[in-house]
Formats: structure tokens, sequence, C-alpha cells
């Protein structure tokens, strides 16, 4: 059967793309994954559509928590397969096969992260593409210059949450880009592109809003390098933002 593979999926109130990303995990070709789903106390019929796959989903929780980050955290936390993926109530697969193909990914280069590609969709139509990010070669270096993978496309070994930590809880919005960072620059483990496309994420994400949530979130990339005591250079975190700029032509 291959590997067990978790995958994790938070949520809350959020009823109206819920069932999209449940059917796309459901739809993988993949035989061998354990999917669990953690649920923030929800009001909107989120919960209905989550009992619904009852049945179909290994872990179900639904209970009050102190945000995304502590909720992909109780996820982790229950996580037992060899890789694990995080998918956004959001989110959907770009196909039936990607969860196949990054197992087959990981098992060819014995990489201890493999990330791919990431579409951003408009909200009322998955095929509707409105950016591109094509994330590149891994080069650890890169990192200082903005660079990093996108995280909905990210997919580390298991254990290396049990060793290097999980998410950074005080964040509200980089949590994701200092658990790469941390991983990949300052624990130095090994990460493979997969070239193509594996997640089309709707626009509108956390870190992507308005210029309030731009700064905050401008802020906290500085703190990630400063807690994880690397020292970025000076015009780093002005290439981050916009290294997104060239996702907009990339598809054209």
């Amino acid at each position: 059967m291959g590997n067990l593979v978790s995958i994790v999926t938070v949520v809350y109130n959020n009823a109206s793309t819920i069932r999209d990303a449940i059917e796309s995990v459901l739809s993988q070709n993949y035989p061998n994954i354990q999917y669990i789903v953690i649920d923030g106390g929800s009001t909107d019929g989120t919960l209905d559509i989550l009992h619904s796959y009852k049945d179909r989903i290994d872990i179900l929780i639904s209970e009050k928590d102190r945000g995304i980050y502590s909720a992909m955290n109780k996820g982790l936390a229950r996580c037992e397969g060899e890789w694990t993926a995080m998918l956004n109530s959001d989110d959907v697969y770009a196909d039936e096969r990607v969860i196949s193909e990054v197992n087959a990914y990981f098992d060819k280069t014995g990489a201890d992260a493999v990330y791919g590609d990431l579409e951003y969709v408009a909200a009322d139509n998955l095929n509707k593409i409105v950016r591109t990010w094509r994330s590149g070669n891994y080069d650890r270096e890169k990192f200082k210059f903005g660079w990093m993978p996108p995280h909905p496309s990210f997919y580390l070994r298991t254990k290396f949450y049990k060793r290097f930590g999980k998410f950074n809880e005080e964040m509200k919005i980089s949590a994701d880009y200092e658990l790469m960072l941390r991983m990949l620059f300052k624990h130095k483990l090994t990460a493979v592109w997969l070239p193509r496309v594996l997640i089309k994420m709707r626009v509108g994400g956390i870190s992507n809003g308005n210029l309030k949530r731009r700064l905050l979130a401008n802020r906290e990339d500085k703190e990630a390098w400063r807690i994880n005591h690397i020292t970025p250079f000076f015009f780093t975190l002005y290439l981050k933002p916009l290294r997104k700029i060239g996702q907009f032509f990339s598809f054209l």
C-alpha cells in the first residue's frame, strides 16, 4: 500500500468551501491516507457537512482553539504518517494524482521535504487562474533573497515536526514561513521541487489581504529570522513580497 500519509485540514465557519476540500482528499488515488480534520467549533453549518463524511474522516475534532496555527498543531500531534500534508479548507488538490506523485518523489529522492507549485484561483471558480506560484529548484541560500516555497504545496516528513517543533502559535500570519525557515534553513533539511501544480488556492488568504495584514506579516517575517538566530541580508524582507509580482505573469 505504500507509506501511510497524513493529511490535516483545519476549518472554522467555512461551509461554502469545506466540501470541496474534503472531496479533493477523498478523490486521491493513493490508497493509504490518514485524514484528520480539526474544526474550531463552527456554527455556520460546517459541522453538518463534516459529520456527513464522518465515516471517511479518520480523526474529526471540533472544539474551540487559539487560532489557525493552534488548530494545525492539534492535527500534527495526531499524525502517524511517514509524511504530512496540510490542506486548507479553501484549497483543493490540482488533481487526483497529487498525493501518489508526492509520495513517489519522497521515495525516489529520499528528501526530507517535497514542495511543488501553486495556482491562485478565483474564489467562485476553481478553473479561473488568477496567478501562478512557480517555486523553482531548491537552494537553501535563496531564503536570503526573499524566496520561500508555497506552504500549501510543502510536504514534510512527520518526524521533523516531532524533532524540531510545530507551528509557532505566537504568530498570527507568518508561522508557516517561520516553520519552513526553521526546518530548511536553520536545520538544513533537504528539499526537492516537484515541478508541477499541486494545489489550487482560492484568493484571499490571511497573509495576502489588506495593507494592515501585509505589514503584520512583514514584522512577523523579521521575527522569524530573529527567533531562529539567523541574520538575513538588509534587503531580504523587501524582496520577499516583491517576488510575488512575477506570479501574475507566469501563466500567460
